[in-house]
């Protein structure tokens, strides 16, 4: 109860720092994915710029005071809270949860005329991408809200989960409710065989 007071009545960012496949099956509404075992201190650096801003922690139990330093290390002095039993607490206690539907390559192959929104950096893109998709990169979600339409499903990829998760949680956050993702990311995709790739230069550069 006293989570729910603060998210509801703070400027408080909701940070949940679990794995992306556990954060997608159920997580606290508006809250944002992050997970502690990736490059987490870039991503919590480039998705909140600002080093004041008042963060409640959600965290697989007994990895609380781990966030909270590994935050502190970067200059992220103002978490106020973690949820007290994780996620599971949150359930037991009957409160509102959302969810983020994940979809297989090979499923997402049968979809007509798909909006395929890949979040990997240009360079990434570049290399080789499916064809039609759009590429905008994580790094600059907010510049990008606006050209993402609501209107229609979203099939969201980045390398392998754990970018388009964080991408998705934001847009869920921000009220774009038709937003899948696409589980095992470009790999998967490729793999499959059944999507038109775009191959570009891949050569390194000389300078």
């Amino acid at each position: 109860d006293a989570f729910e007071e603060a998210a509801n009545h703070t400027g408080a960012v909701i940070l949940d720092t679990r794995k992306a496949d556990d954060f997608s099956k159920a997580f606290v509404p508006n809250s944002i994915n992050i997970g502690i075992d990736g490059s987490f201190a870039v991503w919590v650096g480039t998705l909140i710029p600002d080093v004041k801003q008042e963060l409640l922690i959600i965290a697989d139990e007994g990895r609380e005071e781990e966030v909270v330093t590994r935050l502190a290390r970067v200059g992220y002095d103002y978490s106020i809270g973690y949820l007290q039993g994780g996620i599971d607490a949150w359930k037991a206690a009957g409160k509102e949860l959302d969810h983020i539907e994940n979809i297989s390559a090979t499923a997402l192959s049968a979809v007509k005329d798909a909006d395929i929104i890949d979040v990997r950096k240009e360079t990434e893109f570049e290399q080789e991408h499916i064809q039609n998709a759009q590429n905008v990169p994580l790094d600059y979600i907010n510049d990008h809200l606006s050209a993402i339409r609501r209107d229609k499903t979203q099939y969201i990829h980045c390398a392998a989960g754990y970018r388009s998760m964080a991408f998705a949680s934001i847009l869920k956050a921000r009220g774009f409710d038709n937003v899948v993702n696409v589980t095992g990311g470009f790999k998967s995709i490729r793999d499959s065989g059944r999507f038109e790739i775009v191959k570009g230069d891949v050569s390194e550069p000389t300078h």
